[in-house]
Formats: structure tokens, C-alpha cells, sequence
């Protein structure tokens, strides 16, 4: 498998605070289900990677870019190296909180990896940034 690409997000099932490594949409669908709702991005950009050939690895939070607890949690979870030795990218739909990104920062450069997020997160996260 290519390096993953970590996603943070809700989800139907599946444990919180776990890590769902997913090779294909089956265990995609196995492990956590549906989106919850259709504002829920987390699944959808899964499905795009692993129609990618991408592998992800899925972390369920309890709500989508508002979880801070359960974003940190899994981001000190990529810090073990034995068990995620490389990433290609790390994507928080739904977050423009200047205390996850900015604690995302060292593990992409770390990994040597891609931080992704959206137009509208990314101008969160500036200007919500410049306000402090």
C-alpha cells in the first residue's frame, strides 16, 4: 500500500478515539458506516483517497471539526512512529481551529507530509488567527 493519508471525521459506528486503517471501501464500510450527516465530509474525501488507491487511516470524532479532545488524541496517536512510519497526507475537513492545525504542523513535517484542508477551514484558521 502507498502511503496513507489520515482523515479525521464522524461516522456512523466504530470506536472513538481509534485509528481504522482501510484498504478498500468494504472495510471503509465494515468499520464506521455512513456519515451521520450530509454536512460530514470526513467519509466522503475516504472514499475519494481509496478510489485513489490510496490507503486511509480514519479517525471517528464525535463532531466534525469541533471534537478538540479527539482531534489531539489521534494527532499524538501519528507520533509513533512504529506504528505510522509514513503518511502522505494528514486531512481535517471541517476544522479551522488554530490549536489543531497548529498542532498538526510538526507531524506533517515529521512525516514529510501534506496538510489538507479546505478553502473555507484554511480562512478560518487566518482569521480567526490574526484576531488573537
Amino acid at each position: 500500500m502507498n502511503k496513507p493519508v489520515v482523515l479525521f471525521g464522524e461516522a456512523q459506528k466504530g470506536e472513538y478515539n481509534a485509528a481504522y486503517l482501510c484498504d478498500n471501501l468494504a472495510q471503509l464500510s465494515d468499520f464506521l458506516g455512513e456519515p451521520p450527516t450530509n454536512e460530514c465530509k470526513g467519509l466522503q474525501l475516504a472514499i475519494q483517497m481509496l478510489m485513489y488507491n490510496l490507503g486511509v487511516v480514519y479517525f471517528r470524532v464525535h463532531e466534525e471539526g469541533f471534537s478538540t479532545e479527539d482531534y489531539l488524541r489521534g494527532l499524538n496517536f501519528l507520533e509513533n512512529r512504529d506504528l505510522f512510519p509514513q503518511l502522505s497526507a494528514i486531512c481535517l475537513p471541517g476544522v479551522g481551529n488554530a490549536n489543531i492545525i497548529d498542532a498538526t504542523t510538526p507531524l506533517c513535517e515529521m512525516h514529510k507530509s501534506f496538510l489538507i484542508l479546505t478553502e473555507h477551514d484554511l480562512y478560518d484558521y487566518l482569521t480567526c488567527r490574526g484576531s488573537h
